[in-house]
C-alpha cells in the first residue's frame, strides 16, 4: 500500500494560530473495531504488520487469528487490535508524513498508545497491560453493574441536560457523567432500564442519540474497578517519565513524569473525560497542529477540535483504497 492509501488530511489555515507552532499527536478513543474493516489493513500494511508482529510475540498467540473469530465489538483482541492500527499510523505519520510532536494526548483508550510513543512503557508491556486490563474489567462488570451503559449523543445543551438527569435525581434513578466531548456532545452513564427514557429525554431537548457502550466507561462509580486495575493489573508495570508532555484527558492536566502517568491511567476507570479542557491545555502549549493518529471517527470531527487547530488524520485507507485491497488479497 502507498502512502497515499491512507486517509491524509492535510491542514487547513485559519486565523490565530500563527502564533501556535506546536504539534501534537492525538491517540484517539476506541469506537466499535471489526475484523472486515480493519483486518486487510493489519495484514497488508507494513507499519501494522511490524507492530502485530510485536504484539503477537509480547502475548504468545496470533492476535490477528484470534481477532478474526472474535465477535464482541470491545473484546479483548480487538482493543489489542485498535492498538496495534493506532501505533501504526503514529509510525507512518512520523516516517512518511514528517510529523515531529512537541506533545501527546489520548482520551479514554487512547492513553494505552500514548504511553507507549512516548515511551513510559515499552510497546510490548502496553499490548500485555492491555490484555491484562481487559480481563480485569470483564471480571470487575460480571458481578458489578452489569445493566449500565454509557450513552453519547449530541446538540444537547448543558441547560437541558441538567433538565433531564433532574428527572433522574427527582424519582432516585441512578446516573454518573462519563464526558464531555464538545458543546452539546455529552456522555452519560445509567441502568439500561433507563435508556429509552434518556433517549426520549435527549430527543424533546432537540439532541440525538449516537451510541451505548458496554462495558461502560469512565464514572466515579467505578472506583472499585480502578483499585482492582492498580492492585491487580498496574502493579506489575514499572512506568518511566513520558519523553514528551502528555495532557491529561480527564482535566488537561499537563503529565511530565511517570507518577502522573500513572495516576492519569487510573483515573481513566472512575474520571469523566474532558476534552475542552484538552483542547485549552493543548493551546496554552502553543499547539497550533494536532495530528490523530488511529482508526477514529470522532475526535478529528469536533467542531471544537476543528476550529481550535489545523488537523492531520493519520487513519484506516478510504474505502476505495480498502476495496482495491480486498482484490489484490
Amino acid at each position: 500500500m502507498t502512502n497515499s492509501d491512507s486517509e491524509q488530511t492535510p491542514p487547513t489555515d485559519s486565523a490565530g494560530r500563527a502564533d501556535r507552532t506546536g504539534t501534537a499527536i492525538v491517540f484517539p478513543g476506541m469506537g466499535p473495531s471489526a475484523f472486515a474493516e480493519v483486518g486487510k489493513f493489519l495484514l497488508l500494511d507494513p507499519y501494522a504488520r511490524q507492530r502485530l508482529a510485536e504484539a503477537d510475540e509480547a502475548l504468545g498467540y496470533s492476535v490477528f487469528d484470534r481477532f478474526r473469530t472474535s465477535e464482541e465489538d470491545y473484546s479483548v483482541y480487538s482493543q489489542i487490535a485498535f492498538l496495534v492500527n493506532s501505533m501504526a499510523m503514529a509510525d507512518r505519520a512520523v516516517d512518511t508524513l514528517g510529523i515531529s510532536p512537541t506533545v501527546c494526548t489520548g482520551p479514554s483508550f487512547g492513553q494505552k498508545a500514548a504511553a507507549a510513543f512516548v515511551g513510559s512503557l515499552p510497546f510490548a508491556d502496553v499490548v500485555r497491560l492491555t490484555a491484562d486490563l481487559a480481563r480485569c474489567e470483564e471480571e470487575y462488570f460480571t458481578g458489578a453493574y452489569e445493566d449500565v451503559v454509557t450513552h453519547s449523543f449530541v446538540r444537547t445543551p448543558q441547560e437541558r441536560l441538567d433538565e433531564i438527569l433532574a428527572g433522574f435525581d427527582d424519582r432516585g434513578a441512578w446516573y454518573d457523567i462519563s464526558g464531555r466531548l464538545d458543546a452539546g456532545f455529552h456522555m452519560v452513564s445509567v441502568q439500561e432500564k433507563e435508556l429509552e427514557g434518556l433517549k426520549a429525554g435527549i430527543s424533546a431537548a432537540g439532541g440525538y442519540s449516537m451510541y451505548s457502550m458496554r462495558p461502560p466507561v469512565h464514572a466515579a462509580a467505578f472506583s472499585a474497578l480502578r483499585r482492582k486495575a492498580e492492585e491487580e493489573v498496574f502493579a506489575g508495570y514499572e512506568l518511566a517519565d513520558p519523553a514528551l508532555p502528555v495532557v491529561a484527558d480527564q482535566d488537561g492536566t499537563v503529565v511530565r513524569d511517570a507518577a502522573g502517568m500513572r495516576t492519569m491511567m487510573l483515573d481513566t476507570f472512575d474520571r469523566p473525560i474532558h476534552w475542552p479542557s484538552v483542547v485549552a491545555s493543548l493551546k496554552g502549549l502553543g499547539v497550533g497542529t494536532v495530528c490523530v493518529s488511529g482508526p477514529d471517527n470522532l475526535f478529528h470531527r469536533l467542531d471544537l477540535t476543528k476550529d481550535s487547530f489545523e488537523v492531520v488524520t493519520v487513519g484506516l485507507p478510504k474505502k476505495r483504497s480498502r476495496e482495491r485491497e480486498r482484490r489484490v488479497a
